[in-house]
């Protein structure tokens, strides 16, 4: 799942370089030469949760010299059905706006509100958006609102779209995929392999 991601974040000429953050125990013997994107390096700074690895990355980026207006792209590995077309259109979308934003897609189906296995409310779905990555913010803005959550254990943070939200900012919803799902079940497997077979 992952490479495939990698190869197609690799099909995007303008992302210039990428970085693969992974647990500092991570033991995969991960393929070199021509099966390893050549723009993507690794830095094994991972943390407890999505949020601190996302901060960990982006001060690994910094590191190696990326600047507070840099844009960040934010992407799950999980997503692995993510093409150059939906990036490229999320930085269209995002490279003239002051804030960033992700993709994401309008909630399709009826959501309910559950109470002790049972349906307790039926919750309307009007304004209501399915999250998606990457997720696209400048590098400064988007360490500084996880910054400010940091000492809470980034609660409540559970992708950097609310971390911005929770620095006051309002992130652009580009409209994403029903493909770009996160493989997240063991029935997702066989779906994404459907699709990629396809």
């Amino acid at each position: 799942m992952v490479m495939h991601t990698l190869w197609a974040l690799a099909g995007v000429a303008r992302l210039t370089e990428g970085l693969v953050v992974l647990s500092p125990g991570d033991d995969f013997v991960w393929p070199e030469g021509g099966a390893w994107p050549e723009r993507f390096t690794r830095a094994f700074c991972g943390g407890p949760s999505r949020a601190h690895s996302v901060f960990n990355g982006l001060r690994a980026l910094r590191e190696s010299g990326a600047r507070d207006q840099d844009w960040v792209l934010v992407h799950d590995a999980a997503r692995c059905l993510i093409t150059p077309a939906l990036v490229d259109a999320l930085i269209d979308a995002c490279t003239n706006d002051p804030v960033g934003g992700l993709l994401a897609l309008p909630l399709p189906d009826t959501l309910k509100q559950a109470q002790a296995g049972r349906v307790a409310a039926t919750v309307p779905r009007d304004g209501k958006w399915l999250a998606q990555t990457p997720q696209m913010f400048r590098l400064g803005t988007l360490q500084d609102a996880l910054a400010a959550q940091a000492a809470s254990g980034f609660a409540g943070v559970t992708d950097e779209a609310s971390a911005l939200e929770m620095a006051g900012l309002q992130p652009l919803l580009v409209p994403g995929s029903a493909h770009n799902f996160k493989v997240t079940y063991p029935a997702d497997f066989a779906l994404a392999q459907a699709v990629l077979s396809s």
